[in-house]
């Protein structure tokens, strides 16, 4: 089986388990683009996941105007329509906020950490399968929650209680991703996404770096100074790039 077969069978397995989870308020709404933008997201996997990775990278989980509406990780619009040349009708989750519609491609709004991201990467390696030949970008939570009023609610902030099943389940899928596209190095996008690729690394036990660039959100200050400049100057520090 080809790695991008793989990949798509282990977002599906991945959707399927998730599916039977359940969580209490203030959670209110669950997106899962797996499901409802799977058109998009298996596209992305089959034209850019298939042979080995040098470079995986890891963010935590969709954002309300990237991966929410194309169904690809960190999946700022342009970057995925522009760029990636992928775009394809995108249905909706079965339960959704009033003032958190789903609307694809048609989205007007710009998902600023997927910007920065694929930006950096663009300018970097050109043509998107210059940067795809040796690198890959996959999230480690595939839900979208949200509160009764339509508030962002990250993994990060869910109760163990909740989050244990769910955890279970996304630190298997982030293992087989690894498992699947070999990489010398998997680097978290932020620290949450780090911590779950070590634990990734010491579950499976095989020789790959894990490391870390600062999250692209405009919730960062020191994001919103330079984090192209930033970004690269980490990546360069920790021998992923060359300067």
């Amino acid at each position: 089986m080809s790695t991008s077969s793989r990949l798509i069978q282990a977002a599906r397995d991945l959707s399927s388990s998730l599916a039977f989870l359940t969580f209490a308020p203030p959670t209110a709404y669950v997106y899962n683009p797996l499901e409802y933008a799977r058109a998009p997201h298996e596209l992305y996997l089959s034209r850019y996941g298939e042979g080995k990775k040098r470079v995986v990278f890891v963010g935590m989980n969709p954002g309300p105007f990237g991966m929410t509406q194309t169904g690809v990780p960190f999946g700022e619009i342009a970057a995925v329509r522009d760029w990636m040349k992928i775009e394809t009708e995108v249905g909706h989750p079965e339960h959704e906020h009033p003032k958190r519609r789903v609307t694809g491609f048609a989205c007007k709004n710009s998902e600023v950490s997927g910007r920065r991201l694929w930006g950096l990467f663009a300018q970097r390696f050109g043509a998107a399968e210059n940067f795809f030949k040796e690198h890959f970008v996959a999230n480690y939570c595939p839900l979208v929650f949200m509160e009764e009023g339509g508030r962002n609610r990250t993994p990060d902030k869910l109760p163990a209680s909740e989050t244990e099943a769910m955890e279970k389940l996304c630190d298997a899928h982030l293992c087989e991703v690894i498992a699947t596209l070999d990489p010398e190095w998997v680097i978290g996008v932020g620290a949450f996404a780090e911590a779950r690729a070590q634990r990734a690394k010491d579950t499976l036990g095989t020789p790959f770096k894990v490391g870390r660039v600062l999250h692209p959100s405009p919730a960062s200050p020191l994001a919103n100074r330079d984090w192209p400049g930033e970004a690269t100057k980490q990546l360069i520090k920790q021998g992923v790039w060359e300067a």
